[in-house]
Parts: structure tokens; C-alpha cells; sequence
């Protein structure tokens, strides 16, 4: 049965990525008192539920447009996203789509439910494994048209600091980049409008991330 992940990450000993990842979530707080978008916050489910790698069960309903929670399943950091209609819409602009590396996820990285313009089975929601697919960093997020810190045509997306590959908010990799492929992602499906399941496939599907590209 999926757990659910509660608020607060517990006092053990960290893994570096659990590091890095903290240090993300840092950023985005730190971040906030600049951007437009909210603070991002983290959820962290309990060790044991971390160790059975159990799907994880989130609450949507307290999420805004435009908000990120944060949280590991399977010991990998994982990020949803409430998309704007702003941040949809930007998402079929041709002009980013010229931009991207796979714009149409054709390298399976991803669920054939996920398999579309949005990268989701739920357009306003994102759901992605937060591991950059050149050497496995964590990316930052960047979600803000025009983000002063990126270039003047930046269109919302996650930016590595390690070697400075780029994703939209579909998490497709931008051209030019180290990475080779978009961020994966994971099984999951909404068991009501409100409850999103990360870790379990809709029923009838049998998705499993060892088909995918590169973690």
C-alpha cells in the first residue's frame, strides 16, 4: 500500500546525493525572495518506508499553481510540480521546441502514459526523477521566464550547476548540452483528483524504470 510522505526529513546520515539534494532545496528557499514563484518545499518519507521503496502517497490539494515539493522515493529525489498556465502554454511555444534535444520524448524515458507534450498523465502536474543524465547531479530549479541568472530567452526549466546541461518543465533536455536525454520519469498515477501515487503504475500498465534509456 503507498505510504504517505510526511513534512520534515529525519536525522540520519546522508548519501551525497541526499546532500546535493538538500542543497537544492536550500537554493529554492533561499531563492523565493526574488522569484514569483513559491517557496519550494520538501516532503521525505519515513526511513522505513524509504528502505521497503513502497510507492509514496502525496497530497496535491495544499499545492499551487506554480509551487514544488520535493522528496526521495527509492533513495531518488523526485519533484512535482504544479504547472501555471503560463508554464503549460510555453511547453508547445515552437520556438522552445526548436531548442530541445528530444521534444518529443522519443527515448524512452518515460511511461507510454507519459509519452506526450507534457511529459505527464496529468498536464498541470509534473512528476520527474530529479537525476541529471549526464553524471547524475541533481538539477536546479530555474522556473521563471527570463530568469536573470540564465540567458535573456530562459524559458522556465532546471538547470545543472555541475556542467550546465538544461530542462524545460517537462524536464526535456535542452540541445548543446552534456546531457544526452530528458529526465526521467516515473511510474505514478492520481488515485483521486487530489492524491497522486509515486511508484505504482495506473492499473493495466507495467512500466518499470529498468526500460528506461539512462538514470
Amino acid at each position: 500500500m503507498p505510504e504517505q510522505a510526511e513534512v520534515g526529513f529525519h536525522g540520519e546520515q546522508s548519501t551525497r546525493r541526499e546532500f546535493l539534494f538538500l542543497a537544492t532545496v536550500a537554493f529554492g528557499v533561499v531563492g523565493a525572495t526574488a522569484a514569483s514563484w513559491p517557496i519550494i518545499t520538501s516532503l521525505e518519507p519515513s526511513a522505513d518506508v524509504r528502505a521497503a521503496g513502497v510507492p509514496v502517497s502525496i497530497d496535491l490539494s495544499q499545492i499551487q499553481p506554480g509551487q514544488q515539493i520535493s522528496f526521495f522515493w527509492q533513495g531518488k529525489p523526485i519533484f512535482v510540480l504544479r504547472r501555471t498556465e503560463q508554464a503549460l502554454a510555453e511547453l508547445k511555444n515552437p520556438g522552445l521546441l526548436a531548442r530541445l534535444g528530444d521534444p518529443d520524448s522519443a527515448v524512452n524515458q518515460q511511461p507510454g502514459y507519459a509519452r506526450n507534450w507534457c511529459r505527464s498523465s496529468k498536464p498541470e502536474f509534473m512528476v520527474l526523477i530529479a537525476i541529471c543524465t549526464h553524471l547524475g547531479c541533481i538539477p536546479l530549479p530555474k522556473p521563471d521566464l527570463g530568469d536573470p541568472t540564465m540567458e535573456a530567452s530562459w524559458p522556465g526549466g532546471y538547470f545543472c550547476p555541475c556542467h550546465g546541461s538544461k530542462y524545460d518543465l517537462a524536464g526535456r533536455v535542452f540541445r548543446g548540452v552534456p546531457a544526452p536525454y530528458n529526465l526521467p520519469v516515473p511510474p505514478h498515477h492520481y488515485a483521486t483528483d487530489t492524491t497522486l501515487v509515486v511508484g505504482e503504475n495506473p492499473a493495466g500498465d507495467d512500466f518499470s524504470l529498468s526500460s528506461i534509456e539512462q538514470l
